[in-house]
């Protein structure tokens, strides 16, 4: 059996979806487990302390951690490392995690089984012009607009997010730009902030009439099955869908 070191939250999200926990070694300060050993951030990992676990491969998950996979396999480690920027990428990538941690099958069914949850999601939600304009705010200090896949996840969730396209980075936005969008719901979901402050955007002196909502940044921040929690989030905030016509989350993978 692999001994794998996570170096990104969102890859340990997908082990522990695969029900792999059992080949993990090492995970960062990030990670939602508990007695494996910390090896520090997600950017400066202790790189010592990755060597004395001997692992036979380390997982990087995020494209600010190309210079770290690099860095670990000058090395000579065994790094398999996922961008991904899409919601199509973020769903493939827990086939191909699959495939590098020696769980090939557990991946595919879990990548299927996502895909087919978002599309009953797609379809309990809205279309059309009339959906809702949504405002997602991945920082506040400079405000950041939500970018790579939070604007297909708004889509799928049944709103309009005229702030960025789908893959683009999330980047700084001015007051000017949010108010003349005029979002009737603002999401609220700060990297690394697990109750963000729903009055955020009230303490700002912007021109807005919109409903804020407060939402935990692994929901939407994170490309690993927690997205798929988010999407269901925003289709009963933004969409205004009744949970009981939401498909239930779908669980790991049989054993």
């Amino acid at each position: 059996m692999q001994r794998i070191v996570s170096l990104a939250p969102s890859a340990t999200a997908i082990i522990r979806a695969l029900r792999g926990s059992e080949q993990l070694v090492g995970v960062t300060a990030h990670c939602e487990v508990e007695d494996i050993p910390r090896i520090g951030g997600w950017l400066n990992p202790d790189v010592g302390a990755i060597a004395d676990l001997d692992p036979d491969l380390l997982l990087t998950n995020d494209p600010l951690q190309a210079d770290l996979r690099d860095n670990l396999r000058d090395r000579g480690f065994d790094v398999a490392h996922e961008a991904p920027a899409t919601l199509e990428a973020v769903l493939a990538s827990f086939r191909t995690v699959g495939e590098a941690i020696g769980r090939p099958d557990r991946g595919a069914r879990l990548e299927q089984r996502a895909r087919e949850y978002v599309e009953a999601v797609r379809a309990a939600t809205p279309d059309g012009d009339e959906r809702p304009v949504v405002y997602c705010e991945e920082w506040g200090d400079p405000p950041m607009a939500a970018g790579n896949w939070v604007p297909e996840a708004v889509a799928v969730a049944g709103g309009r997010y005229p702030f960025l396209e789908p893959g683009e980075r999330s980047c700084e936005v001015d007051r000017t730009a949010v108010e003349d969008a005029d979002p009737d719901h603002a999401i609220v979901h700060h990297c690394g902030v697990s109750e963000p402050d729903p009055t955020e955007l009230a303490k700002r002196d912007w021109a807005l009439d919109t409903q804020v909502h407060a939402i935990d940044d692994s929901l939407l921040n994170q490309p690993s099955p927690h997205l798929l929690a988010g999407i269901k989030r925003l289709a009963r905030l933004v969409g205004g869908v009744d949970p009981n016509d939401l498909p239930g989350k779908p669980r790991a993978v049989d054993t």
